[in-house]
């Protein structure tokens, strides 16, 4: 039994998906600096988008991350890509 697409419906929610990237680089800005734990705010400040990366341009950026704060004691990368997660499925689940 041949299967049957409609490519006007199929091209529609490619394009959609097509804005998946951006949404999560936006999305990894905020969930990095909620995870990244603030004392003086230096290190949420200094957290930026450069190209297509998430850039925590600080010296102590690499200590945080692994978990030297007791507010942040996983670090905040890997809470942040778990959360990443959830929104990509939720993302691709709205198309």
């Amino acid at each position: 039994m041949p299967v049957k697409v409609d490519a006007t419906i199929f091209n529609k929610r490619m394009e959609k998906l097509s804005g998946l990237p951006s949404y999560l680089l936006k999305e990894a800005l905020t969930l990095t600096k909620e995870n990244t734990p603030i004392r003086s705010g230096y290190a949420r400040n200094h957290t930026t988008i450069k190209g297509n990366k998430i850039s925590s341009n600080y010296a102590y950026a690499g200590s945080l991350d692994s978990g030297s704060s007791q507010q942040a004691p996983r670090g905040f990368t890997e809470p942040t890509i778990e959360q990443l997660n959830k929104e990509a499925t939720t993302f691709v689940r709205k198309v």
